[in-house]
């Protein structure tokens, strides 16, 4: 009876009937969720992880979410943080039907069945001033399928998310301001661990990941006491470990974060922070970017203690288990970091001993002058984001860590053509399993079983990753970790091992930055190659 019953309740249901009735629900402590399921996948949306910072909560850290009582619908994505909109195209232009201050929710793909299962936490990049976790290229369905809960988190992002001021500073217990962007991260982060369980996930096996901006907060959260237990691994992809203005003074040479801050409530022609509270967050973005205002993290003492190189060549870092890597074309959709072509080759080489001094001569046979459009593109890349992934995983190493390089190298016929061979974040559809899922200006992958196969053995990497820490691809090249054979791992139509990644590169590196550190006065940023000051004369500390 109760089966005829059954049968004749589900043939009176329309079809939205029926999707509701087998919609997943979970009731996490945070509150009752209804979300969507589709091919043994789970998914949940829009979950608000903090209240909302607008008015009086505009640049003041994330207060959690207070548990709602009913049940919350989770099948959309909630607003982008509020970000300038795009004025000129590029591959990586995106557009939102939404943008609001009341922006901070994340979203969960699990499996049907998922228990205790790995959690991949994915940030993403937008140099900390645009992107969002609704992108179809951050879908978490295809990685979820490989066993892991996928959550991707929004974050604040500008001005909104990283401005320091003096009033702000005083209004803290800590005498601190900025890195909003950065405690939203780590709320988001503490969501997780109270709530993850009921998803079926595990919150002591939480891998944090991300990639360009994504990658710099992954290297935030490592050097943040406030980031310490919350995550068991990391991911940090096309990261860069740029000098990090400091709250109140320079020794680096970067402008005080709270500096900044003064100088663009002066540009606004505002007289105090209730009256920056009190702009529209459009107006006040589309302001601050006319005013050159960029996000960076800000030293404070207590979120960030310490410059990231400090940080890690002082083993303060998290103790987790790591992959860093990057693209052999970064720079290649990225040319605005490039210094402009030089008149030929002689004049490249005058200006280059110049800056370089006892350094020029292995600089020149890295970057040689016979092959100027190449090496103007493999400085700014090896700079910031080579540099950074070898030192990265170096530093674990050295913590007794397993860590693992990665260098992508693979093109196809649609990116080469338009010379964005293994270009910056090319290797994201690949790792997410979503290469039919790009944006509109994206070089459209070709769907073949060779991009099927290389996408499938990335995923199975990060996958296997998060789940225990070992990077592992069944039938694909063994990954073995840095180690003192320097190893790594190239993406390049099948993964290939080898070792001494660009031999050369990150000794030279090293001792550049090396130098300007002891020095002091002159940040690491984007002042390389052709736009760098004189390096530093050798110093014992830097041997």
């Amino acid at each position: 009876m109760k089966l005829l019953l059954a049968a004749a309740l589900a043939a009176s249901m329309t079809v939205p009937d029926l999707a509701a009735a087998q919609a997943p629900v979970v009731a996490a402590p945070a509150g009752k969720l209804r979300g969507e399921a589709a091919n043994g996948i789970n998914s949940f949306k829009g979950i608000p992880y903090a209240l909302p910072p607008v008015g009086r909560r505009r640049w003041t850290p994330p207060v959690a979410m207070p548990a709602w009582k009913g049940e919350r619908a989770a099948s959309d994505y909630g607003p982008a943080c509020m970000q300038a909109r795009p004025r000129v195209q590029s591959i990586y232009s995106q557009t939102y039907p939404a943008m609001s201050e009341d922006c901070l929710s994340l979203n969960i793909w699990m499996p049907a069945d998922a228990k205790n299962a790995p959690v991949f936490f994915w940030i993403h990049g937008g140099a900390l001033s645009g992107g969002s976790s609704r992108e179809s290229l951050y879908d978490g369905a295809a990685l979820a399928k490989k066993g892991v809960i996928v959550v991707s988190i929004n974050y604040r992002l500008g001005v909104l998310g990283y401005m320091a001021h003096p009033e702000l500073s005083k209004e803290s217990a800590h005498d601190i301001s900025g890195n909003y962007g950065l405690l939203d991260q780590i709320a988001a982060l503490q969501w997780v661990r109270k709530n993850i369980a009921s998803f079926g996930g595990d919150p002591a096996n939480v891998t944090i990941a991300g990639e360009s901006a994504g990658g710099l907060s992954v290297m935030y959260l490592m050097a943040s006491p406030r980031a310490k237990g919350l995550f068991a691994k990391a991911i940090a992809q096309s990261a860069y470990m740029i000098s990090t203005p400091q709250l109140r003074n320079s020794p680096h040479g970067d402008i005080p974060a709270e500096g900044v801050g003064y100088y663009l409530m002066g540009k606004l022609g505002a007289e105090n922070i209730a009256a920056m509270r009190g702009i529209d967050a459009e107006a006040l973005i589309t302001a601050a970017g006319a005013a050159g205002y960029a996000p960076w993290g800000t030293v404070d003492g207590k979120i960030l203690p310490r410059q990231l190189v400090d940080t890690f060549d002082r083993g303060e870092q998290a103790r987790v288990p790591m992959i860093a890597g990057f693209n052999s074309g970064e720079i290649r959709s990225l040319r605005m970091l490039m210094a402009p072509m030089p008149a030929d080759a002689a004049a490249y080489e005058t200006q280059i001993r110049a800056r370089y001094g006892d350094l020029a001569d292995d600089f020149l046979k890295l970057y040689p002058s016979s092959d100027l459009p190449g090496s103007m593109l493999a400085i700014p890349r090896d700079a910031l984001y080579g540099w950074t992934s070898e030192r990265l995983v170096a530093r674990q190493t050295a913590l007794g860590l397993p860590a693992f390089l990665y260098y992508f190298d693979h093109g196809y016929p649609a990116a080469d053509a338009l010379d964005l061979h293994a270009f910056h974040a090319a290797e994201l559809p690949y790792m997410f399993g979503n290469p039919g899922r790009t944006p509109p200006n994206w070089p459209k992958i070709p769907d073949t079983a060779a991009e099927a196969k290389l996408s499938d053995a990335m995923m199975d990497y990060w996958v296997s990753f998060a789940r225990d820490g070992v990077p592992a691809a069944a039938g694909s090249a063994r990954w073995s970790a840095y180690g003192s054979d320097r190893a790594y791992i190239t993406f390049a139509g099948t993964p290939k091992e080898g070792t001494r990644l660009l031999p050369g590169m990150y000794e030279l590196m090293e001792q550049l930055i090396c130098r300007r550190r002891a020095k002091g006065g002159v940040p690491w940023n984007w002042n390389y190659g052709l736009l760098a000051p004189p390096i530093p004369e050798p110093v014992a500390s830097c041997r």
